[in-house]
């Protein structure tokens, strides 16, 4: 991968320079960003150069407006990631500055797009705001390119039941447990990434133990039990997991334990990826301990049913 991350001041190499360029946040690398990013490498074939993805670390609106900063979908590396998986051929990461955030979007247009990357084409979507106080918007960059004889492309949205994919839809259909919507508008099952922490080994003395994700950079789903699949070194397998306090044991504190169906062996500290299938069910308390057995016995068949045998 190729990803090239950048002070202010900074020039970009001249393997980035030249070809088709598209701007933003691309939090979640969804469906409609992977649509973005198919215009945005046949218009860097047809001017012969390459797909240049330009985003952001941090976030903008951690400088201007840390009250408004939503929990992201994605890390900066994973973004960079499915962005090259989606058909990007350079990652350009600015590191957002007071210096940077200051440019009106013509200032950004000319610096950035213009003399640093001198881009060809230009393709953004079709609700892109850029700039100081988001000032410019798409007539801004139809005028821009006319003026400076690059190619714009204008990508439209995309729908999933009805509903304009976007990262805070992503974002409100994981905070009410939705994941399988998430995953339609993601085109993928939405990932967490942590390791695994020490937990109160309750799971196993009940038979089904389990690996305590912590470190998490990312949105945590809403409490729930769901059909996940784990990645850990040396495989990929089929788990269930609980997101939320435990109230059958009066714990109230939020944690995320992951039970992977068939796996033998010691995961405390292991880097550890989980990915969310489908949500079976609330978390509840239990009258008593076969209770809360028999239901884990029906979680784990569905969840693995759901999401399949191990490839390890």
């Amino acid at each position: 991968m190729a990803i090239v991350t950048l002070a202010a001041s900074a020039s970009p190499p001249a393997d980035c320079r030249g070809g088709a360029v598209s701007v933003g946040n691309f939090d979640g690398v969804h469906t409609g960003h992977a649509a973005l990013v198919a215009t945005l490498r046949d218009r860097a074939k047809a001017v012969g150069g390459p797909a240049v993805a330009v985003t952001f670390d941090p976030h903008p609106l951690s400088l201007l407006a840390p009250e408004r900063l939503a929990t992201p979908l994605t890390t900066p590396e994973d973004r960079a990631e499915l962005l090259h998986a989606a058909g990007a051929d350079r990652v350009v990461v600015l590191r957002a500055t007071p210096e940077l955030l200051r440019l009106e979007a013509r200032e950004f247009l000319d610096l950035w797009v213009g003399e640093r990357l001198r881009a060809k084409a230009l393709v953004e979507g079709f609700n892109f705001g850029f700039g100081r106080r988001r000032e410019g918007g798409i007539e801004l960059l139809r005028d821009w390119c006319k003026r400076k004889g690059v190619g714009l492309d204008v990508v439209g949205p995309r729908e999933v039941g009805g509903v304009v994919v976007s990262s805070s839809a992503i974002r409100a259909a994981l905070e009410r447990g939705d994941v399988a919507t998430a995953a339609r508008m993601l085109g993928r099952p939405y990932r967490l990434r942590g390791r695994v922490g020490t937990g109160a080994r309750r799971g196993q003395t009940l038979g089904f133990p389990t690996a305590n994700l912590t470190g998490a950079r990312t949105l945590v789903p809403g409490d729930g039990v769901y059909a996940v699949r784990a990645a850990v070194p040396g495989g990929v397998w089929p788990g269930a997991a609980n997101v939320g306090p435990n109230p059958t044991f009066g714990e109230r504190s939020l944690k995320l334990e992951v039970h992977l169906i068939g796996y033998a062996g010691d995961l405390y500290g292991q880097p550890i990826a989980v990915h969310f299938v489908d949500r079976l069910r609330d978390v509840r308390p239990f009258a008593g301990r076969d209770d809360l057995v028999a239901q884990l016995r029906a979680d784990v068949a569905r969840a693995k049913t759901l999401a399949g045998e191990p490839a390890a």
